[in-house]
């Protein structure tokens, strides 16, 4: 079964392998297959569920609704989001305005069946809304009963310092900071992790087996396989575009005498290196199938020796990102 990990500097727990549902449900696979593989998450014991008023545009909110309806609330911690345009995209459809967390946390809710949701996350850094007025709005959702604890996503260390100080000005608990991180994305390394340390801040990792990169399933030289995110323009291809680069995947192959070692699969080995950094609480991973959901929980406990991850360093030296500089590239820096 699947280990549980704290929230930040909170009493909240959640599984530390925690489903996710960007480009699947309402896009990659039909409502009756995403129901399904939620309820495989569940019987695999995986009570943490993530997604994003965007995924879908609203839509993956309501399967993901539809899938945990008459499960006991209490025994659920459900996470979502707010900043990209949603809806007819109008010109307060998007952002971290007031207005729109205010409509956003309400729409959230109503798609998903629930009076609350555990975790409510700003799903980027707004640039032209004051900090002051986020953290405000934020604050009143958990003081309306809306929200049990306040996340980030993709914020630089100085943005968690900043939001982190407002949020205990106003009595709330900012717990939680959402980036991409897998083996060969580690730009948070270097400056997000230690200030989240300080703070009290834990990462939610999204994309730790680099958008299925680091299953060794794309091979050096030959085409992408049929039916893989890379050949579905609604699953995400443009995000493992930059991945499949020769040296890249000539890197991962080997990975795989690594894993076999370990007596893992190489999506295993993925999973159990993110969250052998002691500030991740939780790895999303995602699943179309219910059997990947199976696959995948049994990175859960595992503890991966120091010659293992050192081994999984040597291999990767030359093609893993580090710069931490690319942590500020990621939040547009005007509405998009």
């Amino acid at each position: 079964m699947v280990e549980y990990r704290y929230l930040g500097n909170s009493g909240f727990k959640v599984s530390e392998i925690t489903y996710g549902n960007w480009v699947t449900h309402a896009s990659q696979v039909g409502d009756d297959a995403a129901i399904a593989t939620v309820h495989a998450a569940l019987d695999a014991g995986i009570t943490t569920f993530d997604t994003a008023d965007v995924y879908a545009n609203t839509a993956a909110e309501v399967v993901l609704g539809k899938a945990l309806a008459g499960q006991r609330r209490e025994g659920l911690e459900i996470l979502t989001k707010v900043y990209w345009p949603v809806g007819p995209r109008g010109a307060n459809d998007v952002g971290l305005s007031r207005k729109h967390i205010h409509d956003g946390i309400n729409g959230s809710l109503t798609r998903l069946g629930v009076d609350y949701v555990d975790l409510y996350q700003a799903h980027r850094y707004d640039y032209e809304t004051p900090l002051e007025e986020t953290m405000q709005a934020f604050a009143d959702v958990v003081r309306q009963g809306k929200a049990l604890y306040i996340g980030v996503s993709e914020w630089t260390a100085e943005q968690l310092r900043e939001g982190h100080a407002l949020a205990k000005q106003l009595g709330v608990q900012l717990v939680s900071n959402q980036p991409q991180y897998s083996a060969l994305w580690r730009v948070i390394e270097d400056k997000v992790i230690p200030t989240s340390e300080e703070l009290g801040i834990s990462q939610i990792v999204w994309s730790p087996i680099a958008q299925g990169v680091l299953t060794g399933k794309y091979l050096p030289g030959q085409p992408v396989p049929e039916g893989s995110r890379a050949t579905d323009e609604k699953s995400g291809a443009q995000f493992i575009s930059r991945l499949l680069r020769d040296d890249v995947l000539t890197a991962v192959q080997k990975l795989k005498p690594i894993a076999d070692e370990a007596g893992l699969t190489m999506a295993q080995l993925a999973i159990a290196w993110v969250l052998a950094n002691p500030n991740v609480s939780a790895a999303l991973v995602g699943a179309s199938r219910p059997e990947q959901i199976a696959a995948n929980v049994k990175a859960s406990g595992v503890k991966l020796e120091a010659d293992v991850l050192a081994a999984i360093d040597d291999a990767l030296a030359d093609v893993a990102e580090r710069d931490p500089e690319k942590t500020y590239e990621v939040s547009p820096k005007t509405r998009p």
